[in-house]
């Protein structure tokens, strides 16, 4: 063991406490006029509530306890509101919302004014079995387009239905008209200017939405489409987010050219590239609705670009010239307009997570909303900086470190440090202020943040390193990044971390197989991939066909690659975190990694949360797995911590009983996928629901 420096046992103001309660996310807002609304999270109260602030800056919390916004459409979610004009009695317009309530997924309009919220959509036949999400207010203005999910005795189906804004539809269900079906996934519906078309993204297993989508249109007469097809995208090219900007064009980002950029389709025709660029004009689209870009009357375009932290910049189609807006805030997200007022999510390294209004013509941006109440010490924040790294072959590999941060300490030598991998795997991490980084870089901990390969913000190529490599690119990017730290003299060999979520908790759990990682923390993160592919949601059902291989034919990478089979590897303390009610990552991944550990004696701790799903959100949680995360390292590393000491086990827990397996039916191959021999597969019936993923058999 290398000569112990007080790292880690510094005093920090910042709590786990503070933490856990202090973060209120903001999300999707929306502007008409100079009225704004947005979600923002309540975490002391688990859910999310619809705020509005109005033309004199006055906030108003338009949905109180127990009223809860967030759609579970693809379980991930995404827009789940919408204002829509309403007219009164003196025909006057006023501002209503449609939202989707969180604990049965029905969608609800509350009018300006109401005491409470009134049911658009019927009562499904099972727990939230209907879901919806990224509403769009239709052509007549007496109704919302948006994407439904329905879940049906395993199977799930996905539409774009037109929902009628009187409430028809709460009482009979066929008021609500599906509009377009067929494909496995819907996106952005988005009708032209004069109501007559209707344009859309849709994409089927087994790619993901980043893979491959087509944007289709058809001629739309308020029932159904006729004629439709597709303008752009491909198996092979990820089409976004549709902007009508007059009735025959519209604009949408594509990564055709290895980017994600914007383009302008006609209904016929080549797709013209307006600002042709090796950098991305579009984050990655895991959430519906989640848009990088908005048309202004003035037609000019205001778009957000860069890599992993994207900024606004003003393109003008006049001059084809793409101005930058001078802003400190260095991370920005979800932007919204109503043709002349702009208005986003941005944030700093030192300023958190803020809801702002950006003037186009002045580049003046406003702070309409803070995340947090107050914030810590600018003295105690780590400030990050992107770095490069070489990776296997000498291949980059990006991150964003954060050393150690205390304005009473600057003790030289190399400190400890936690490797930080982000989940997705196809997401990225970016330098915005994170409460949760300065509460270990205030203590003398620094913080690695890896991009590795297979992470969004770099480009398809990037992306795509992951491909059928998912536990050895990613796992080799993060043990070369905290290598190269070392040999820079910045970090303690003897006292190197690795932690993440989801899947950044998988690799975190393939890398402490290795001899470069102390510890490793993985919230609920995934331990065994055949089990993943049998229990997981139907989004993600056919997501490790890309990332390690089509089953069956490699159902032996599955399991060479599955954290519970290598924990004859594992020597070092685990800490696993996990919630009871993860629809994603089930309990049993958990449970049955502390089993393995517990046999072989390995010093672990399994921590689970009730109530919790695939993400805390409940300050009991969020504190706790922090305080046992700075436990963990506390005993690993040799110091002092304030957190409650960590109790590691080396036994098995108890067993628990299995429950009784539900029957599913058989899933039909994708389209076009080559079976075991290497013959292509039947086409399956277009007609037939696809079921979810528990229909599939890998270890046939």
């Amino acid at each position: 063991m290398s000569e112990l420096s007080s790292h880690g046992s510094w005093p920090s103001p910042i709590s786990a406490a503070d933490v856990a309660r202090g973060v209120r996310a903001l999300a999707f807002p929306s502007v008409v006029g100079d009225e704004v609304w947005w979600e923002e999270s309540r975490p002391e109260e688990g859910r999310r509530t619809i705020m509005r602030r109005g033309a004199d800056g006055t906030l108003t919390e338009l949905l109180a306890a127990p009223w809860s916004v967030g759609s579970r459409v693809h379980e991930y979610g995404g827009r789940a509101f919408r204002p829509v004009p309403r007219r009164d009695d003196k025909a006057l317009v006023r501002m209503g919302v449609v939202f989707v309530n969180s604990p049965d997924q029905r969608l609800y309009l509350l009018e300006h004014g109401a005491a409470a919220p009134v049911p658009l959509t019927p009562e499904p036949d099972g727990p939230a079995a209907l879901r919806y999400a990224e509403p769009t207010l239709g052509p007549d203005g007496r109704s919302v387009l948006c994407v439904r999910e329905q879940h049906s005795q395993g199977t799930v189906r996905r539409s774009i239905v037109s929902v009628p804004l009187s409430g028809r539809g709460a009482s009979d269900p066929s008021a609500v008209r599906e509009i377009v079906s067929g494909a496995d996934f819907y996106a952005s519906p988005t009708p032209s200017p004069d109501g007559t078309r209707l344009a859309y993204v849709r994409w089927n297993h087994p790619k993901m939405p980043w893979d491959g989508t087509e944007l289709r249109m058809g001629l739309f007469d308020g029932d159904g489409l006729t004629g439709e097809y597709t303008l752009k995208g491909s198996s092979e090219e990820s089409v976004v987010s549709p902007v009508w900007i007059d009735d025959t064009s519209l604009y949408a980002a594509s990564d055709w050219p290895g980017f994600w950029n914007l383009y302008q389709v006609g209904l016929t025709g080549p797709a013209i590239a307006l600002y042709p660029a090796e950098e991305e004009f579009h984050s990655p689209p895991g959430r519906l609705g989640d848009r990088s870009f908005c048309v202004l009357d003035s037609g000019k375009v205001v778009a957000l670009h860069g890599d992993a932290d994207m900024a606004p910049g003003v393109y003008d189609p006049d001059t084809l010239d793409l101005a930058p807006v001078d802003t400190d805030l260095t991370s920005w997200s979800m932007l919204d307009t109503d043709g002349r007022t702009v208005v986003g999510v941005a944030a700093s390294p030192t300023v958190p997570q803020s809801l702002v209004r950006l003037d186009p013509a002045t580049g003046r941006v406003e702070v309409l909303r803070g995340s947090m109440e107050s914030v810590p010490d600018t003295a105690y924040l780590p400030v990050p900086r992107k770095a490069t790294f070489p990776g296997r072959y000498g291949a980059p590999v990006h991150a964003n470190v954060y050393p150690p941060t205390h304005p009473e300490h600057t003790e030289a030598g190399p400190a400890p440090y936690a490797v930080w991998v982000h989940g997705g795997p196809v997401s990225h991490a970016t330098t915005a202020f994170d409460p949760l980084k300065a509460y270990f870089t205030s203590r003398g901990i620094g913080v690695v943040d890896v991009n590795y390969g297979g992470s969004t913000g770099y480009g398809r190529s990037y992306r795509k390193r992951l491909h059928k490599e998912w536990g050895v690119v990613d796992v080799e990017d993060v043990t070369a990044v905290a290598r190269a730290l070392v040999e820079r003299g910045e970090a303690d060999p003897e006292r190197l971390a690795v932690r993440g979520p989801s899947a950044g908790g998988y690799t975190a759990l393939v890398a402490v197989t290795g001899d470069v990682f102390a510890c490793g923390v993985s919230y609920f993160g995934v331990t065994d991939l055949l089990g993943l592919v049998r229990t997981t949601h139907d989004f993600e059902s056919r997501f490790l066909d890309t990332l390690v291989g089509l089953l069956p034919g490699f159902v032996e990478r599955y399991r060479e690659r599955s954290p519970i089979n290598l924990a004859s590897e594992i020597d070092v303390p685990v800490l696993l975190l996990q919630g009871l009610d993860d629809p994603v990552v089930t309990p049993d991944q958990a449970f049955a990694m502390a089993t393995a550990l517990g046999g072989r004696k390995v010093p672990y701790a399994l921590v689970e949360f009730e109530g919790e799903a695939h993400g805390f959100t409940g300050e009991k949680a969020r504190r706790e797995s922090l305080e046992a995360e700075l436990a963990l390292y506390a005993r690993v590393f040799g110091f002092t911590s304030d957190a409650p000491p960590l109790e590691l086990a080396t036994e098995p827990p108890a067993p628990r009983p299995e429950p009784e397996p539900e029957p599913e039916p058989v899933q039909a191959p994708p389209d076009g996928a080559e079976a075991p021999g290497g013959e292509p597969a039947p086409e399956p019936d277009a007609a037939a629901p696809v079921a979810g993923p528990a229909a599939r058999t890998p270890e046939a």
